[in-house]
């Protein structure tokens, strides 16, 4: 029986397993892997600490911190499919067919970017495909760039990128946009975008890097090409919170709803940080930050025991 398990390598994941550590909480954290979705970026600028560091490094890096701790466990490779409650708290099943139990749970099991399913996409992945605009848009300097998608996320993209790309395209598949209409009648205005609608993208081409995309227009079905270096993937992302839809309570996209003073889910012994919970900034420095406020709610949890 652990005092508490943390599900997910990411950097919530690893931040609550080096303070759950340093708090001597017998814990056992389980993931498929370290680093997150910054593992497909070649370039972080913005992780607190490093000027510059490749999602790959960086993941390391995580691994190497918490495999320093005492007083923690790791199970590596392996995803928590179930969780359900026992009368000391909950026993957990993995897809290896593992079984665990815990007096408490921190779900930092993160989200997936949603894909376009085109030819090109995975080929092209981290050669020019992006799925993070805050991560990845300094590489673009003085490069053309386009964003897929029409809302909120993907206007932010299409902001974050003004500051560095020659040309920012905004493709979108409907002829009105879904976000902010104050944030895109600023961005229609600005000199360096242009907004593409009634647009699907039809293919993403290359050679060792993207040079092109390759989309139709669905008023007239002509089929049209755009010289860029950059796609950037803005079409949403899914929590990857499925194995406890039956425990806690979760919103209309399948975050998980938190305390966002502790952290602590709708189902007591329960709490959950970064992508996977509603907070509403997804970044890796916020992501650490509500998890270590998570470990600190456990621990007075675990003490009122």
């Amino acid at each position: 029986m652990y005092e508490l398990i943390v599900i997910g390598g990411g950097p919530a994941g690893v931040a609550a397993g080096v303070y759950a550590a340093r708090k001597k909480i017998k814990t056992l954290l389980i993931t498929d892997s370290f680093g997150g979705q910054s593992l497909v970026s070649n370039d972080v600028q913005n992780w607190i600490g490093d000027i510059s560091v490749s999602g790959f490094d960086l993941g390391k890096r995580m691994e190497a911190h918490l495999r320093a701790q005492e007083s923690i466990e790791i199970v590596d490779s392996d995803i928590v499919t179930s969780i359900e409650e026992n009368s000391d708290g909950f026993t957990l099943t993995t897809e290896k067919g593992n079984t665990y139990e815990a007096k408490s749970i921190l779900l930092t099991s993160g989200s997936r970017r949603k894909k376009l399913g085109i030819p090109g996409e995975k080929e092209y992945e981290s050669k020019g495909v992006f799925y993070c605009a805050t991560c990845d848009a300094p590489m673009m300097g003085g490069r053309k760039a386009v964003v897929i998608g029409g809302g909120n996320s993907g206007l932010e993209a299409v902001r974050d990128l003004t500051g560095y790309a020659e040309k920012i395209y905004m493709l979108h598949r409907r002829d009105t946009l879904r976000g902010d209409a104050v944030t895109a009648q600023k961005l229609e205005k600005h000199p360096k975008v242009e907004f593409i609608y009634n647009a699907l993208i039809q293919e993403i081409m290359g050679e060792t890097m993207v040079n092109k995309i390759r989309y139709k227009d669905k008023e007239s079905g002509e089929e049209k090409e755009l010289e860029v270096e950059g796609v950037f993937v803005e079409i949403g992302a899914r929590p990857n919170s499925e194995f406890v839809k039956d425990l806690v309570d979760r919103n209309e996209k399948d975050e998980v709803i938190v305390d966002h003073k502790t952290q602590a889910s709708s189902r007591k012994g329960i709490w959950a940080a970064g992508d996977v919970s509603d907070v509403l900034y997804k970044q890796n420095n916020v992501s650490s930050g509500d998890a270590i406020k998570a470990v600190m709610n456990i621990h007075e949890h675990l003490g009122d025991l």
